[in-house]
């Protein structure tokens, strides 16, 4: 006599497929989320950029003024002491100059850091410096704000960084009381006589790979449901039989 085996449902197998797939949807959704949010961010960037160039101070009154471009006056800073950060600008080994304002006319405000523009690797000389000069200059710039310097970052060495750490940087060039989370990335010269010093402000560096990752993420949702189905079918279709 033959006896046919009722299969049993896969209980265990089942809920770790629901789990797995929890898992799946959610980082696919949380990536959908993040091309979102990245979105925004381009959107607003490109936004600030095309917007005339206003006081520092009234940027500074913005929900969110990175981007903006500014005007101030900054007594001295075309013979202010600087820090050298290395750089490279259109495959140009080099370094930047980085010194610090305190903007005219605004009492009470943080201390600005000012980078004031790319010298060439192949430029040896360097402006001049007189911390008692107090010309007032008139830049217009970009408020940027100074991302943290990794961990692999190499610590400066004879006034010049690696990496934009402010704090550091403001130590360096001596600054006394706060410093502004900002810089300003002069667009205008600060050294119109030295032809040498390229003021510019980087582009916006933004990478939205958030779709490519969402659409892996909702894949591997899809396959392991088409998976899951397979084993089960086969689970639930198998005969064991006994004499």
């Amino acid at each position: 006599m033959t006896a046919v085996a009722r299969p049993r449902f896969p209980l265990i197998l089942t809920i770790l497929a629901v789990v797995q797939l929890g898992v799946l949807l959610a980082l696919g959704v949380w990536q959908v989320q993040r091309m979102q949010w990245k979105e925004g961010l381009i959107a607003g960037a490109e936004a600030a950029a095309e917007l005339p160039p206003v006081p520092l101070a009234e940027a500074l009154k913005a929900e969110n003024p990175e981007f903006r471009r500014v005007i101030l006056t900054c007594r001295g800073l075309g013979a202010a002491p600087f820090v050298e950060l290395q750089s490279i600008e259109d495959r140009d080994a080099g370094v930047r100059l980085v010194s610090a304002c305190r903007p005219e006319g605004e009492e009470g405000a943080p201390t600005l850091l000012v980078d004031r523009g790319f010298v060439s690797a192949e430029i040896s000389s360097r402006p001049s410096v007189n911390a008692a000069d107090a010309m007032p200059v008139v830049i217009t710039g970009v408020l940027r704000r100074a991302p943290a310097p990794s961990r692999l970052t190499p610590p400066p060495a004879e006034g010049r960084f690696y990496g934009r750490d402010a704090e550091a940087m403001a130590r360096a060039l001596k600054v006394e009381g706060p410093i502004s989370p900002f810089t300003v990335f002069a667009t205008t010269s600060t050294n119109p006589g030295w032809q040498a010093l390229k003021p510019s402000a980087p582009p916006a560096a933004f990478t939205n790979n958030h779709l490519g990752y969402a659409l892996t993420w909702f894949g591997l949702a899809v396959a392991l449901i088409a998976f899951y189905a397979v084993l089960l079918r086969r689970r639930l279709t198998r005969k064991d039989t006994a004499s």
